[in-house]
């Protein structure tokens, strides 16, 4: 069972987004560059010079997690990338045991690169695998082969990496129902330790929604990709592959330890453009602009994208929200010992839930959505937070009246 973390939880989180690609794919709309590898040099120094300054803020945490997401962290050379996680390491409490995830294209991989970084201290590997079809992985640019995956993963493995993940994509341009069959089913003899599944979303403003908005793409329609999601999932849970989250997918031990504090509300820094943090009751964001970032880091420009302060009650709709999306699920003490709000309301709805096949309750009393719930989670999850402002401004009410009626007598 995974515990709520107050703020002042001792373990932190480190991520650092590397922007860097060799190509942007058609369906993409992370923060990502192509063709600006002559901005390499200048953001590895901006970035040590981030993390230098933040380190102090971050003494009395134990950092047990560190994530090089992007864009393409392996694109960005493995000689600034042990020149990062060396100086985290200089800088920061970071435990024996932490996991180290880079992140990776098989394009940008090589033995000699995934050697090097594994000795640096880099201890889990997830690769963009996405498809086994390589007319998929044409039709969104891809700039990889299935065959090169396959030689990517042989490569992890050779270089020590006994924790590897691939991420898949169903609901491709050009896929069919067989194809994606296909690619779970090779994708498992390749036995990797964590399997991601994403279903594709057209994302305004990318290439791909484009072609679609024109009529140019017709992609499987959303009972086709419901039907994929199902026999996925029943399809992992055969070959030992536990469901902790809507998409991802664990032998036992092999979770994403750095993903599930996004999930448990859990303390994390992000450092370069557009990536975000939770630290210190604060949630805030970093400007989404390369040279920005750099100039903001470098010479004292503006580097805050957004700010929050987080009050309790927003905890509180976060932890369903977050929460809801694994496993593990919800607990009634839990929700009411962190955040001192009434579950009443949100049990009935999940009993209404359960009934239509979208939600159980654990012989340990948590609720959680099954994957019939998953699919439509977006609009459960936003009903139970109907449910929760409801009930939380039935009991201000009172209070507020009481207060005015008070003032009155005076």
């Amino acid at each position: 069972m995974f515990g709520i973390r107050k703020a002042s939880s001792s373990k932190l989180g480190i991520y650092i987004h590397i922007p860097f690609c060799r190509s942007k794919c058609d369906y993409c709309d992370f923060y990502s560059l192509a063709g600006r590898e002559d901005k390499m040099d200048s953001y590895q120094r901006a970035l040590l010079a981030h993390l230098g300054e933040t380190a102090p803020a971050a003494r009395g945490f134990a950092v047990d997690t560190i994530y090089f997401g992007g864009g393409t962290p392996s694109f960005y050379g493995e000689k600034r990338l042990r020149e990062l996680l060396a100086a985290i390491k200089r800088q920061f409490s970071v435990m024996k045991d932490a996991e180290i995830t880079l992140e990776a294209n098989p394009d940008s991989v090589d033995l000699k690169a995934l050697k090097s970084l594994r000795k640096a201290g880099f201890n889990r590997i997830s690769l963009g695998y996405q498809s086994a079809c390589q007319a998929e992985l044409e039709a969104v640019h891809r700039p990889h082969t299935p065959a090169q995956g396959d030689e990517a993963v042989a490569a992890a493995r050779k270089a020590g990496f006994s924790n590897l993940s691939l991420d898949l994509i169903y609901g491709l341009p050009v896929q069919t129902v067989s194809s994606w069959w296909n690619t779970v089913e090779h994708a498992l003899s390749l036995a990797p330790d964590h399997l991601s599944c994403y279903g594709l979303k057209v994302e305004e403003g990318t290439p791909l929604a484009a072609r679609v908005a024109a009529g140019r793409e017709r992609l499987l329609s959303d009972d086709t990709q419901a039907d994929l999601y199902l026999w996925t999932v029943n399809r992992l849970a055969q070959a030992g592959y536990g469901q902790y989250e809507i998409s991802n997918f664990a032998k036992p031990g092999f979770t994403s330890r750095h993903n599930l504090r996004y999930w448990q509300t859990e303390p994390y820094i992000g450092f370069g453009p557009g990536a975000h943090s939770d630290f210190g009751g604060r949630r805030y964001s970093w400007i989404r602009d390369l040279e920005g970032y750099v100039t903001g880091v470098l010479k004292g420009g503006v580097l805050l994208d957004s700010e929050d302060l987080i009050p309790p009650e927003e905890r509180g709709s976060e932890y369903l929200m977050l929460r809801l999306r694994t496993a593990q699920g919800i607990e009634e003490w839990e929700y009411r010992g962190a955040y001192f709000m009434d579950f009443t309301p949100i049990e009935e709805r999940l009993l209404q839930f359960a009934a239509q096949g979208w939600a159980e309750k654990t012989p340990q009393g948590r609720w959680r959505f099954t994957p019939k719930g998953f699919l439509v989670s977006n609009r459960l999850i936003g009903e139970l937070l109907e449910r929760q402002e409801r009930a939380r401004l039935a009991e201000l009410l009172p209070r507020a009246q009481a207060r005015y009626q008070g003032r009155g007598s005076k």
